[in-house]
């Protein structure tokens, strides 16, 4: 260990008096479902949590041992925490969540990279790329899914992209398209040898116009939306071609590329279902008898309320459930970007607490009641 960990170790310096916000948290904290900040000395928000039970919650965060522990990190770098009570475990979740995507703090962002899904990912650029992965970069234009097997979506991506002719060099590779003036007097010759084999187009080496290569990009969408099957018409027809002239191995690996292909179209028609079938009037009982009403449409929560009780209540928001009830279903396409971790974080949640789903009641219903 060097000389400077070992004295950080001995003689961290906190940002305020860690013994007098202890006593405060014990003294005003309750064991209640909530959503809690920690500030900085300027004010600024550097860490947004959730606590089913706030005060046992906050007390970790001085027990935790700096520098190893995250907690501990994110309290000497903290001045004062603040929290709003909410109704419930679930309320908790929506507000840390959508409190996070407010303040952008810090310590949230730097240190919670991971995903608990899979995304299949358009780029944006002159020459986009599909990808899977977990995380949402600010280059991502689209987004579809979620998926369940990293390697199975890698997989038919790359069938994908190798069909099409789809680029899945780095993001930040030069593009040259076909009849640009820079490539007079230039040799041209594709950086990588997907090109060789007859797997990309060559959009770094201008063997492919900018119409040419969008097109093949509008068909990879129209797949995944559900609209075309265009690549496996190909698929097919090479595995038939093979077969019929006694290829017996290549109309086997072809066959692997259409099993790909379909497991695909599959695994985006359930991924669209499962975010369509999140579309209902969820009862969520509180903690302490608060109980909420939360209109949630395809992922996305669009209104919230104390549950009527009375009337006059179940009247007016009945009328709220109408309003969405009534609004025109988007067309199928790629999950909006502005409400991708709300969707996860009700996917999540339903699936980890399948009782919740006893509580909900199409919108229909309710606005009929």
């Amino acid at each position: 260990m060097s000389p400077s960990r070992r004295a950080q170790r001995v003689a961290p310096i906190p940002s305020t008096d860690l013994g007098q916000l202890r006593t405060r948290v014990c003294a005003l904290a309750e064991n209640r479902p909530a959503v809690y900040r920690m500030t900085d000395a300027a004010g600024r928000i550097i860490y947004v949590g959730k606590a089913k039970r706030l005060r046992t919650r906050l007390l970790t965060y001085f027990r935790a041992e700096y520098p190893d522990d995250k907690a501990a990190r994110i309290l000497y770098a903290a001045s004062d925490i603040t929290w709003d009570y909410v109704p419930s475990e679930f309320a908790a979740y929506l507000g840390e969540l959508r409190q996070i995507r407010r303040h952008r703090p810090h310590f949230n962002y730097r240190g919670n990279v991971t995903r608990r899904s899979v995304l299949i990912k358009m780029s944006g650029g002159p020459a986009p790329r599909i990808y899977a992965g977990g995380t949402v970069s600010r280059d991502d234009l689209r987004c579809y899914g979620p998926f369940h097997s990293l390697g199975r979506t890698l997989e038919a991506v790359r069938t994908l992209n190798d069909l099409l002719g789809i680029r899945d060099c780095r993001a930040t590779m030069p593009i040259v398209f076909a009849g640009q003036r820079d490539l007079f007097d230039q040799p041209r010759q594709a950086a990588c040898l997907r090109h060789e084999f007859g797997f990309c187009c060559g959009p770094c080496a201008g063997f492919v116009t900018e119409r040419e290569y969008r097109r093949k990009i509008d068909t990879a969408a129209a797949f995944l939306e559900g609209r075309t099957i265009q690549p496996m018409d190909r698929v097919v027809a090479a595995m038939q071609e093979a077969a019929d002239a006694g290829h017996y191995e290549l109309a086997a690996r072809w066959r692997e590329k259409f099993e790909q292909l379909e497991w695909l179209l599959g695994a985006t028609s359930r991924a669209r279902s499962a975010v369509d079938l999140l579309t209902f009037v969820y009862h969520d009982p509180g903690t302490y008898g608060d109980d909420q009403a939360y209109v949630v449409v395809q992922g996305v929560v669009r209104a919230s309320a104390p549950f009527p009780a009375t009337p006059g209540e179940r009247e007016a928001f009945k009328g709220v459930v109408a309003g969405e009830a009534e609004r025109p279903k988007p067309a199928p396409g790629p999950l909006p970007m502005d409400a991708i971790d709300e969707i996860l974080l009700l996917m999540a949640w339903f699936r980890a607490h399948p009782d919740a789903l006893r509580r909900t009641t199409p919108l229909e219903e309710w606005a009929a009641a």
